[in-house]
């Protein structure tokens, strides 16, 4: 906290001392006001300005220090003024000075609080700033709210200091004119309960409700205005239409027959999506005949004088296909008409809100639904470089039909996709160049946790171009070029294959939503709401066609919340919820994570403590030959909440679980220190990193106490001398051990 921070505390802290130091309080009772009511009153008519003006003032300053007395001087008022003048004295120092003490809270509490809570108000941030406004509105027409405490919580949101003025200065009016008018017959209140009857407040309170009924009946009146251009059907062939074959919308028509809803699916290409076709499955299988020719290579660490393994390229093909093909089944037509989905195999276009055609080789036909949810998927993204799309580069969807090893394959991106293919076509033989155009691979990561894998990715004799632009594909006598520029100088890459992995686009176009007017966001994904709704309430959208997030277990996270509003929505609806994804790239090493890393917490200004520990100390690590990367997490200072974790090294994807189920269910670094792990398992790290961070918490004059109290124990020191320690050990908050590493 800075020094006008501090000075501007301290002089509200004095004035809120001295109100009550020199009983000031006792002036804003209702026994002193009637007691006094004809002198000032007296006092009021000789000198009309000057009582209008100190009014003013001591009203501001009561509000905006946020004392008691507001309702007092609200009926003094009244009783001084009379309804029509009062009111309006009370009605501009009330929001004025709860306009001060919203800045003050926002000048001293604001950053604080959204570094330290940031993550956790994200959503009640973007709620104010989409509908700020309404929301002060409706709580100040209700006086069960106090006024100050919205004063003080208001400072900390986004609000604007305007906004908060003239919505306040509007929603108080109604509560100001009952107190006024109240002061007007102050002779007759006994108590300030007698202003607010119990009938009164419900009237306030049905007030204050009147605002959340007419944003729904705006909403409903939005919807029909949306929906006026279509006819609606008089009854429905189906209960939901998924659009999409793929991980959401499996599970979303998994989800629709579980509950016993007429459910059709229904996809042009093939059951699973990219998924199951050209990404995860075939990807994995890649990857590990990779991982097997590499450890063939490092048989010299696991006692093996040699090893040589003989393969065609070709045959490493079949396998990942053969590989597609036994998971098939899990996403097959077969099973899930069997359990209760109707499979169609053609091309969905929506007609209407309520319709849906579907041209199949059987011919055209169209089926009415009250809901549906589209879960088109995305597709590799070819940005627009000269010459490229003329040499047909592969891509995540046509690389796996290739025969033959490219013998110089150039990967063009540095996100998971281009890095995980790029180290298995190295390791298969290729000469790969690896060409990104930010900084360094992997940027969502910590800087450090990159460089591991560009450190490995280079050992294994892949080329990594970072700050490399792409600017054009020559083809010169049979031979291919890629262009790239590096500070300000271009060179010429050579290559036999070119791989484009810069990142997958939604699926937006070709089934209707041009024809409906559905919007999209600006990254080019179907625009929805919270509950996953577009424009028209009965039209949703999940997975990677809504983003924010392209990975398959986030499109069946997101399945659950379209399925569940779609079907019982007009009972109670569910906000998808984001705060705990994980994610991991399966290079080697694998890199995994869940909620936030260094990087993004500076990025954000949130304030953390990092605990980290080395698996080159993980016994089993050692044993597997596997002794490298750590496992960071991030916690709130001072406490074992845990706010975010990055695994780096062997298995990382799946070490990473038990954070996530800890941020999932708020259990601490303590519980998971706490919680028996088979020895020796590579899970093991996890609780040594939850030591790390314990370790990290005792201070030194802790330290210091314990070997007094250990002294006194043996005999060889005295009690008073333990006494003595406490003291320094509360004063002393020095790290005992600054690098502690937490096993055992």
């Amino acid at each position: 906290m800075n020094y006008r921070k501090l000075l501007i505390v301290a002089v509200i802290a004095a004035m809120i001392v001295a109100f009550f130091a020199f009983d000031l309080d006792h002036y804003f009772s209702l026994d002193y006001l009637k007691s006094r009511q004809t002198a000032i009153n007296g006092y009021a008519l000789a000198n009309p300005l000057t009582t209008a003006a100190l009014f003013f003032a001591a009203y501001v300053t009561v509000t905006g220090l946020s004392l008691p007395g507001a309702a007092i001087m609200t009926l003094a008022a009244g009783a001084i003024f009379g309804l029509l003048l009062g009111t309006v004295i009370v009605s501009f120092a009330s929001s004025l000075g709860a306009t001060l003490a919203f800045l003050a809270s926002r000048f001293v509490l604001r950053a604080s609080i959204q570094a330290r809570f940031g993550d956790k108000l994200a959503a009640i941030n973007a709620g104010v700033e989409k509908n700020g406004p309404f929301y002060l509105f409706t709580l100040r027409l209700v006086p069960a709210f106090p006024f100050f405490v919205i004063n003080l919580a208001m400072g900390v949101t986004p609000i604007k200091t305007w906004t908060f003025y003239w919505v306040s200065q509007i929603g108080m009016l109604a509560g100001t004119l009952v107190y006024v008018n109240a002061g007007t017959e102050i002779a007759r209140i006994e108590t300030l309960r007698g202003i607010l009857s119990p009938g009164l407040i419900v009237s306030f309170t049905l007030l204050g409700c009147f605002p959340l009924i007419a944003k729904w009946v705006v909403g409903r009146v939005s919807a029909r205005k949306v929906y006026a251009r279509w006819r609606r059907p008089a009854h429905y062939d189906r209960n939901v239409i998924v659009i999409g074959g793929g991980s959401a919308g499996l599970v979303t028509a998994y989800i629709a027959a579980a509950v016993k809803a007429k459910v059709t699916l229904i996809e042009k290409h093939k059951m699973g999506g990219d998924c199951l076709n050209t990404g995860c499955v075939p990807s994995k299988a890649l990857i590990r005949s990779a991982k097997f020719l590499s450890h063939a290579r490092r048989c010299r660490e696991f006692g093996m004088q040699s090893a040589e393994v003989k393969f065609d390229f070709a045959e490493v093909m079949d396998r990942v296909h053969r590989v597609v093909e036994t998971v098939a089944p899990h996403d097959s037509v077969e099973r899930y008409a069997a359990l209760g989905v109707e499979c169609l195999a053609g091309e969905a276009k929506i007609i209407s809100p309520w319709s849906v055609e579907i041209k199949s080789p059987a011919g055209t036909h169209m089926l009415t639904t009250r809901n549906i949810v589209i879960a088109a998927g995305a597709r590799p993204f070819v940005p627009p470089i000269p010459g490229l799309r003329e040499i047909n580069p592969l891509t995540s969807d046509t690389v796996w039909s290739l025969r033959k090893l490219p013998r110089r394959l150039v990967v063009l991106g540095g996100g998971a996709i281009g890095s995980e293919l790029a180290q298995c076509f190295a390791r298969f033989g290729s000469a790969v160049t690896q060409v990104e155009m930010l900084p360094r691979i992997l940027m969502r990561e910590d800087p450090g946790i990159s460089q591991r894998v560009t450190a490995r990715f280079e050992a294994e004799g892949i080329k990594v171009l970072v700050s490399h632009k792409a600017k054009q594909i020559l083809v010169e006598h049979g031979e291919k070029f890629l262009v790239v520029e590096h500070e300000g100088r271009e060179s010429r890459i050579a290559f036999d294959e070119l791989l484009c992995a810069v990142g997958r686009i939604a699926n937006t176009s070709g089934y209707g939503l041009e024809e409906l007017n559905v919007p999209l966001a600006n990254t080019h994904t179907v625009e929805t709401n919270d509950y996953l709704q577009t424009i028209y309430p009965n039209i949703y959208a999940c997975g990677d066609v809504a983003g924010p997030y392209q990975f398959t277990h986030t499109a069946a996270h997101m399945a659950w919340y379209s399925a569940v509003n779609a079907l019982f929505g007009r009972f109670r609806k569910f906000r998808v919820d984001y705060s705990v994804v994980p994610w991991c790239t399966f290079t080697e090493p694998e890199v995994a994570r869940v909620g936030l890393n260094e990087q993004e917490a500076q990025e954000k200004a949130i304030p953390y403590q990092v605990a980290t520990y080395g698996m080159d100390e993980l016994d089993r690590a050692i044993a597997d030959e596997e002794a490298h990367g750590l496992v960071k997490v991030l916690t709130v200072p001072g406490s074992d909440t845990i706010i975010g974790c990055t695994i780096v090294g062997e298995h990382a994807g799946d070490l990473i679980a038990e954070f996530v189920t800890a941020m999932r269910h708020k259990i601490g670094l303590n519980k998971v220190l706490g919680t028996i792990h088979i020895y020796p398992t590579l899970a093991e790290a996890n609780k040594y990193a939850a030591g790390a961070w314990k370790r990290a918490q005792v201070t030194q004059g802790q330290v210091d106490f314990l070997k007094a109290f250990q002294a006194w124990g043996r005999g060889d020191g005295s009690l008073g001398g333990v006494l003595g320690a406490v003291p320094a050990m509360l004063r002393d908050k020095r790290p005992a051990y600054p690098h502690a590493h937490g096993k055992h």
